[in-house]
């Protein structure tokens, strides 16, 4: 029998941030492959955990939180937990862990509420870290009995346990051309990131060879709005799918593709770790830096100016983001060609 019977992941954040969070959880099964592993997420990200063959059961917090009290605390006994690892920190989960009776509650030390909600304290500090997410998260495991050595980053790549992946709707299987190089480019991030220009992006349009590449645009419905010019000159292009698409329908199309190229957004992560060439593009800002948050794949780079810039910490123009060159960016799409 397994020391730990049913083990709660709690991570209710964005879909970037708990992406770096399922190398942990697939590391944990390795550890303890008869344990239960219970996700704590939020409604939005759901389609990420559904795609984990790693998770058991998937909770939306989105859901629970709308309960009265008494009910969540129900919720929580019936689950029996052994284990709840606060990966991002949440003062009600974290008080209602310990009324239910979870034995081994872990979390950082560096959040006050878990000096009465938290009997095993991890000192772990993420904003001025030089270590990345991923690597930050696995932190939260050392205080458990483990069999193996906790990996490094260059390791984490087996651990995403992405496998359940939906195929694509057959109404967007036209999207996909075999005979060319499916590059997604992502160019927003609802504000979560400093972005490279849209006019970066539309150079990059005009540069690469229409015989070669496959170019697919995607975004929100918000971002379309924010892209119209860009959609409408370059329509002849490339294949437009800003807003068509459900997250679920999105990462079975990344999962068909070839490659991407963004900023530090959810899909970026998504590509990298579904291993298709995953080009971040990143401000050596931090803590938003690609130190900290670059993808981790088996075929993902990032590009970042060489130097260390605060200037954009108090507004969203980035000087720094902009000094890459789409050179730089087809450079590293050609060394995808001859990986092929």
């Amino acid at each position: 029998m397994e020391p730990f019977q049913r083990i709660i992941i709690s991570r209710t954040d964005k879909i970037g941030d708990v992406i770096l969070t399922l190398p942990l959880v697939g590391f944990l099964k390795e550890n303890y492959p008869n344990s239960e592993i219970i996700f704590i997420g939020n409604t939005y990200t759901k389609p990420i955990l559904e795609s984990c063959e790693n998770i058991d059961k998937i909770i939306d917090w989105h859901k629970i939180k709308k309960l009265p009290i008494q009910k969540q605390l129900r919720f929580f006994k019936r689950l029996k937990a052994t284990v709840i690892i606060h990966v991002f920190p949440n003062k009600r989960i974290a008080f209602l862990a310990k009324w239910s009776g979870i034995k081994t509650r872990i979390g950082t030390s560096h959040r006050v509420y878990h000096l009465f909600t938290v009997n095993k304290k991890v000192n772990l500090g993420r904003k001025n870290s030089e270590k990345h997410e991923a690597e930050l998260n696995l932190e939260l495991l050392k205080p458990l009995h483990l069999k193996y050595p906790i990996p490094t980053k260059n390791e984490l790549t087996r651990f995403y346990g992405l496998t359940k992946i939906a195929p694509l709707p057959e109404r967007f299987v036209q999207i996909i051309d075999r005979n060319k190089f499916n590059l997604i480019l992502h160019p927003k991030s609802k504000g979560s990131a400093r972005e490279w220009g849209l006019n970066k992006y539309a150079e990059l349009i005009r540069v690469l060879p229409e015989n070669k590449y496959n170019i697919i645009v995607a975004g929100t419905p918000s971002e379309a709005d924010e892209m119209e010019y860009l959609l409408k000159v370059y329509a002849s292009k490339i294949k437009d799918v800003t807003g068509k698409l459900s997250l679920s329908e999105y990462i079975s199309l990344i999962n068909e593709a070839d490659g991407m190229v963004a900023c530090s957004t959810g899909p970026l992560h998504i590509a990298a770790a579904l291993g298709k060439r995953a080009i971040g593009i990143y401000a050596p800002m931090r803590p938003i830096f690609p130190q900290r948050w670059g993808p981790i794949g088996s075929n993902s780079t990032y590009l970042v100016i060489d130097k260390e810039c605060n200037d954009c910490k108090t507004s969203s123009h980035c000087q720094c983001i902009e000094a890459i060159t789409v050179e730089q960016v087809v450079n590293e799409l050609n060394k995808s060609e001859l990986k092929r």
